[in-house]
């Protein structure tokens, strides 16, 4: 298989997330870096995007694929579909070690440029939404089991 090295600017572009407080609740997730903080009445991105920390958690990489909302603790990320697929490059970005790219002092904190300078190998793009596929149907059925283990335990 032919692998194609890019830096990720080439892939997508980071965007900052914003303060949420003085939106009303609602029904599109307001992602931080840990995760899911509340749900809100309007979305920042309604395509599928890779969450990248910005400070705290750096290994908590995350994905979405319906709109949301970012805090800014949290990059969201425009992917340039024409050469990589989403899930196939978020779950490539979470199997890196950020650790050694962390600028922050006190706080482990992401820049843009750290980032952007990420060097990726990747086959043709219709390689990765095979791969993406059989992937997200096994995120999937992890996450259902997930569900019924939690709710075997509260039922019991």
């Amino acid at each position: 298989m032919k692998l194609t090295e890019y830096t990720l600017k080439q892939l997508l572009v980071i965007k900052n997330g914003r303060d949420h407080k003085d939106i009303d609740d609602g029904p599109f997730p307001v992602y931080g870096s840990g995760g899911v903080m509340r749900h809100c009445a309007s979305f920042i991105y309604d395509k599928p995007s890779i969450l990248l920390p910005r400070k705290g958690s750096l290994d908590n990489i995350q994905f979405t694929n319906s709109p949301f909302w970012t805090v800014d603790t949290v990059y969201y990320t425009e992917v340039n579909k024409s050469i990589t697929d989403p899930y196939y490059l978020f779950r490539y970005l979470r199997l890196l070690d950020l650790r050694n790219l962390d600028t922050g002092t006190g706080v482990p904190s992401m820049t843009f440029d750290s980032y952007y300078n990420i060097k990726v190998k990747l086959p043709s793009v219709e390689t990765q939404t095979r791969i993406a596929k059989i992937l997200q149907s096994i995120d999937r059925k992890i996450a259902l089991n997930r569900e019924i283990n939690r709710n075997l335990l509260l039922t019991a």
